[in-house]
């Protein structure tokens, strides 16, 4: 019925242009509840999720399930962000460059030989290669090194195909990495890439607020300097080759940019740009990066108008010393300057505090209908902690419980016995408690941690201790580690923040989610302590509007990975003493499913026990 009710409520808003905002509980069929509505209007519809996996899914079956079951003749275009594109301009230029090595002479013949078929270009066909190793920077683009229109290749792009196919398709699918780079980005050579369109489905819209951070900013990264001076060095040799005082400048560019790392440590961390603009060392290396770049650029105004690829870096070379430049001054008001150590690079961002502002903007010139859809957009059933980070004051808002029966099918633990979560004692006395649900549960769980660094303590003192195979984000790719979950019995896998959400396993292999704390983001967070800032001054409450429900979202989407299914049962347990001894634990609890809650360990024996004589019975 949720899902019947839903899909009436978007084809209204569809047909009266009126925007929506729809929270419908994990199981009500949501995908199918917005694609029925969108192919029956007969508009150009641009679908936005939040996973290229989801796009995917989207495209190879919901979609054409529908249109079968219809009979609707709707046309369908996925699109995607262009380092996703095989690019035949860098290969070509990558070739050059190969080494003489019998592996990657025979990954450059099974490339060309796969782009001389491939329809879509589309890399994550090619399963040779893994999507994240690292030799696709070389055969893909990005936009600060396209060429555009100017690349001999432009016809038979396989970008530029796609977006070809975006522009005729019914329906368009992206994702909102890409949706928001259309919104704030001018892409060179191409203007747009995403097509106008008289509708916009948002799925997982939670995500959105914190992505459109991102792309309404400034960032740069000595990452891309050295790129820079990567392709540089590269497109002289291939193009012209006369001398190497260029390539000398490209050495001391990368030079300059190990310089700005080292300055800044080993660990790994974020800060606010206040914490080091005194820093008189790091300050010095800055501005000899600064310079060494702009010794690079009157380089390259003298060799741009003997070659394109050289052109284009000169321009990438402007707009990243400009960039560089702004994103060390004093910040503009309403936004912050932070920066991020990497493991082998440091960048420098520019935030905005509010995003509201320029999304409605942006959202106003797209002149459309707007649909938002999720299993969590509100913090104890009231939506006004969303609309406000958007703007959307004015949008019609709905929501739907889950249709699973929790309180049948799961059981919510919550132990009284643990210490305060920022004392040392607290992760050993919760993997104690661990140990023993997963002797109950025996494996078959998830645990879910707030910090990394959780994480490793967690798996240096599990290591050996449980009888059931452990798998630990970082030790492979995520979906190989779901994958072995999925296979692999009585598994127990330890993930942080990217196994929170996006995460779909059904059945008996995870019956029993644990999560370390209540996920408030860490409180020296620059962009947070900030926004907090600005908030306080305003004389409004950031605690309660801000920092609150945030954690209530994010820990609503953790909760929500156990029951994914009508047959599926489990036990959650939320280690964090604050749930029940603080007032706000009522805010949290308000927002999660409504299943049975104990704090005995009994009742968590007794649930394990019913479910394995159910199993030994056949039910």
């Amino acid at each position: 019925p949720a899902q019947q009710a839903m899909a009436q409520a978007i084809a209204e808003a569809l047909q009266v242009k009126e925007d929506l905002l729809v929270e419908a509980g994990t199981g009500t069929g949501k995908t199918l509840a917005y694609l029925i509505p969108a192919i029956q209007s007969g508009l150009k519809v641009i679908i936005s999720t939040g996973t290229k996996n989801l796009q995917d899914q989207l495209l190879h079956h919901d979609v054409p399930l529908l249109r079968k079951a219809l009979n609707v003749p709707v046309t369908i275009a996925v699109l995607k962000g262009r380092a996703n594109y095989f690019c035949l301009h860098r290969f070509e230029l990558a070739r050059q460059e190969m080494q003489f090595d019998a592996k990657v002479i025979a990954v450059f013949n099974s490339l060309k030989t796969w782009s001389a078929k491939t329809r879509s270009g589309d890399i994550a066909e090619y399963s040779a290669l893994p999507e994240n190793d690292p030799f696709w920077s070389q055969v893909t683009s990005n936009v600060d090194n396209c060429l555009g229109q100017e690349c001999k290749h432009y016809e038979s792009c396989f970008l530029v195909n796609a977006r070809r196919e975006a522009l005729a398709a019914d329906i368009v699918i992206v994702n909102h990495y890409l949706l928001l780079a259309d919104m704030a980005l001018q892409e060179s050579g191409f203007g747009e890439l995403l097509p106008t369109a008289d509708a916009y489905i948002i799925d997982e819209a939670h995500q959105l607020p914190d992505i459109a951070s991102q792309y309404f900013g400034q960032a740069i990264s000595t990452a891309q300097f050295v790129e820079l001076a990567n392709d540089a060095t590269q497109f002289y040799h291939a193009e012209i080759n006369e001398n190497n005082e260029l390539r000398t400048v490209c050495t001391a560019v990368t030079a300059a940019c190990q310089q700005v790392r080292n300055m800044f440590g080993n660990e790994l961390h974020r800060a606010a740009w206040a914490s080091v603009k005194e820093d008189k060392k790091i300050l010095t290396s800055l501005q000899e990066l600064g310079n060494t770049v702009a010794i690079l650029q009157q380089h390259l105004v003298s060799l741009a108008p003997r070659s394109r690829s050289l052109e284009n870096c000169h321009e990438r070379c402007e707009l990243l010393r400009s960039r560089l430049q702004k994103v060390i001054e004093p910040a503009e008001a309403g936004y912050v300057h932070w920066l991020e150590v990497h493991r082998r690079s440091v960048s420098l961002h520019m935030t905005p505090l509010d995003v509201a502002g320029p999304f409605q903007e942006h959202k106003a010139r797209k002149n459309g209908v707007w649909i938002f859809t999720s299993a969590t957009l509100t913090v104890a059933k009231q939506f006004q902690y969303f609309t406000a980070r958007l703007g959307l004051h004015s949008a019609r808002c709905l929501r739907w419980d889950s249709p699973f029966d929790y309180q049948q099918q799961m059981l919510m633990f919550l132990p009284k016995t643990l210490p305060e979560p920022n004392t040392p004692a607290y992760l050993p006395a919760l993997l104690h408690l661990a140990k023993q649900i997963l002797r109950h549960s025996q494996g078959r769980a998830f645990l879910l941690f707030t910090s990394h660094r959780a994480l490793k303590e967690a798996a240096m003192a599990l290591r050996g201790e449980l009888p059931y195979p452990l798998l630990v984000q970082g030790d492979a790719a995520r979906d190989t580690l779901l994958e072995r979950f999925r296979t692999t019995a009585n598994s127990v896998l330890l993930g942080t923040s990217s196994f929170w959400e996006g995460v779909d396993v059904r059945g008996e292999a995870l019956s029993c989610v644990i999560i370390d704390k209540l996920p408030f983001a860490p409180p020296d967070d620059p962009v947070l302590v900030a926004r907090m800032d600005e908030m306080r001054q305003k004389g409004q409450n950031a605690f309660i509007e801000y920092q609150l429900p945030t954690a209530v979202i994010t820990l609503t989407q953790g909760a929500g990975r156990l029951i994914r299914d009508f047959d599926d049962r489990g036990v959650l347990v939320i280690c964090d003493p604050r749930l029940l001894t603080k007032p706000y634990g009522k805010t949290f609890l308000k927002s999660l499913p409504s299943a049975r809650i104990t704090h005995d360990m009994n009742d968590v024996a007794t649930f394990f026990a019913v479910d394995t004589a159910l199993a030994g019975v056949g039910v």
